[in-house]
């Protein structure tokens, strides 16, 4: 996963994947190619560039024990060469004309992006269409790979506060695909094969689950002819290959986990419900409210009252049939019962009675002008119209969302908390400092850099 879609992704998607410019709302267009392959847009036509990506729908949660992680290792290995472009000249291709390539996987979703100024817009659709449909998987560059990723499953592990959210993921799902983690497993790694991945990709790689994103200063019109010059796929497969189980969610696991590092790590959460569900605005309220941001609950009594965290935080990660409520706080190891408490005394408080109507409407316009500063990226934009379609089919309008979140009231933000935050339906996972100093801090992105 890229700088761009690493912790941000994983706490913002909910918010980004509904959001949408009033003023431009216009400018959104869809168009379904013969092949199944659905092209979205939006034009900006005040800015000079474009962000444009290759959406697959296909991530971890479309993988088994045994190939754990190949998603993600296809990922990097369409990088290391396809038919006509070797390692060195898909990364000047883009980086020679002042843009930037990159891709991310996903439980759910694959993407691979450009960010080019608008009179590139047809060399990123051809290097991204290079890469997605046309990778070579050399063998050289596939046993070199194998060393990338598990240095990347090393470093990822050594960057706590992060991936304490895979142990959580692990806890609340189980044997379920939706807890393996993105990056896979050393072992799987070492015995991936070229034709596995040939395999997998043939499989799900299909124009039916693919989109391609673009927003800035663009014409759709001329990003769907290009789309049907770069993709010129056929109806590919559909059925099976993409029926996804539904998780039941486990519930109640407690483990710590000893590692070498000099602060204490605490996660608490619950499965909850998808992306789609209607309660998803209450609980984007009580998200905001309970812990995003300095005036949070959560922050405000941890980090401000108690001075026992420099970082506190709660996150709502919905998904297309499931989802997952959780807090995290970074803390000294003296203090994590203490956190622990304090954590469930503001649980149990938003689920024993409703919060004022100033606290609510404050809450209200900080969550409503989060979604809107987010649309000043144009990256952003790419992500919300990607991640949009696979869940929605469509782009709502941020007056829709907006009047959602509105609609949302105090009795409302009552009812998720009391359906949420009971104590026997939460998992714990604790990192406890060993005596050993760590002597790095890694990077646990899941993602080619």
């Amino acid at each position: 996963m890229a700088s761009l879609a690493k912790k941000p992704y994983r706490k913002t998607l909910g918010k980004l994947v509904e959001t949408s410019s009033h003023k431009l709302h216009a400018t959104y267009q869809k168009s379904v190619l013969p092949n199944g392959l659905r092209v979205v847009s939006e034009e900006i036509p005040h800015v000079r560039s474009t962000s444009v990506g290759v959406w697959i729908d296909t991530g971890s949660r479309d993988e088994g024990p045994g190939n754990n992680g190949i998603s993600h290792f296809i990922e990097h290995m369409v990088f290391k060469g396809t038919k006509k472009r070797n390692t060195r000249e898909i990364a000047q291709s883009i980086e020679s004309v002042g843009g930037y390539l990159n891709a991310f996987t996903s439980k759910e979703h694959t993407c691979y992006y450009a960010r080019v100024l608008d009179e590139y817009t047809e060399l990123a659709l051809d290097v991204l269409s290079d890469i997605t449909l046309n990778p070579a998987f050399p063998q050289k560059e596939l046993e070199k790979e194998k060393g990338v990723v598990i240095e990347e499953l090393k470093n990822a592990e050594d960057d706590p506060d992060d991936i304490i959210h895979d142990y959580l993921e692990k806890a609340l799902y189980g044997e379920h695909s939706l807890g393996f983690p993105v990056i896979g497993t050393e072992q799987n790694l070492r015995v991936f094969r070229r034709s596995d991945l040939s395999q997998h990709r043939s499989s799900h790689y299909q124009p039916s689950r693919m989109v391609i994103a673009a927003a800035g200063n663009l014409r759709h019109h001329q990003l769907v002819e290009m789309a049907q010059r770069y993709f010129p796929l056929g109806s590919g497969k559909t059925g099976s290959v993409h029926m996804r189980r539904r998780p039941a969610g486990k519930s109640g696991i407690e483990k710590t986990v000893e590692k070498p590092i000099q602060q204490a790590h605490l996660c608490l959460g619950t499965v909850t419900f998808s992306i789609k569900d209607k309660q998803r605005y209450p609980l984007m309220v009580l998200n905001t409210l309970l812990g995003d941001g300095m005036s949070s609950r959560l922050f405000q009594n941890i980090r401000e009252k108690y001075g026992f965290a420099y970082t506190v935080y709660s996150f709502a990660n919905l998904l297309s049939d499931a989802g997952s409520f959780g807090v995290y706080v970074g803390t000294d190891a003296p203090h994590v019962g203490q956190c622990e408490e304090l954590i469930w005394k503001e649980l149990e408080a938003l689920a024993a009675k409703p919060v004022s109507m100033g606290e609510l409407n404050r809450t209200k316009a900080q969550l409503k002008g989060s979604m809107m500063l987010s649309l000043e990226s144009i990256s952003n934009r790419m992500i919300r119209l990607g991640s949009s379609e696979l869940y929605f089919h469509q782009l709502h309008s941020l007056d829709n969302v907006v009047s959602q979140i509105n609609n949302v009231t105090r009795e409302d933000v009552l009812a998720v908390a009391k359906g949420v935050f009971r104590r026997d339906w939460f998992s714990k996972i604790v990192f406890k400092p060993t005596e050993q100093r760590s002597s790095t801090e890694g990077n646990g992105s899941v993602g080619r850099n």
